[in-house]
């Protein structure tokens, strides 16, 4: 079996919202990406399609080394949950599965490839996780209609400390109004609840 690399993350803005995906695949020093997006999806469903799309590039059955970022998709792979999902018709213990249709695909290729899923902290300067970052986010711009922005070549002068914090901050204000409204939303469910019992 052909040794392939794997490296996959996933971009989305509202979550639900404008989202986009990016696989980097190595196999004896060459590179191939694979990327796309989707005007209305969620985060896991990019981290899903990420590691789908890169997993069904392959032309025959490989053993792959897969780098994610995504907790919950390393552990579906590593410790069996697909597997159970299965046995249950693709349903939960505590309830419906959010993308089945995603999962059923995922264990389709978990099948033809012999894939070892492994963790990577985001954006703690693993090369080749921060361009697949980089390339999802493009792809979530183009989806949500945004000017996009041509990746820098090696050769060009690289994006400032400066600027990358900027939007690091940027994309932290867009976490936190949604924990704020998520909080709001919380506060409002608990008052309603006090209500009733009075």
């Amino acid at each position: 079996m052909k040794k392939v690399e794997l490296y996959t993350d996933g971009a989305c803005s509202g979550n639900p919202g404008p989202g986009g995906f990016a696989a980097i695949l190595l196999f004896e020093g060459k590179e191939k990406t694979v990327s796309g997006g989707e005007q209305d999806t969620t985060n896991n469903r990019m981290e899903l399609m990420a590691v789908i799309e890169g997993l069904s590039s392959l032309n025959e059955p490989c053993e792959v080394e897969l780098y994610t970022d995504s907790k919950y998709v390393q552990q579906a792979i590593t410790l069996g949950w697909i597997e159970d999902w299965e046995k249950r018709g693709w349903k939960r213990k505590t309830g419906p599965l959010l993308n089945p249709e995603l999962w059923q695909r995922l264990n389709e290729l978990l099948k033809k490839h012999r894939v070892t899923a492994r963790w990577v902290e985001g954006h703690a300067g693993v090369e080749l996780n921060e361009r697949a970052d980089k390339i999802a986010v493009l792809e979530r711009d183009k989806a949500a209609g945004k000017q996009a922005v041509p990746e820098p070549k090696k050769e060009e002068e690289q994006v400032t400390r400066t600027e990358e914090l900027e939007r690091e901050i940027e994309e932290l204000k867009e976490r936190l109004k949604l924990l704020e409204d998520e909080r709001e939303r919380l506060l409002f469910k608990e008052e309603t609840k006090f209500e009733e019992r009075l």
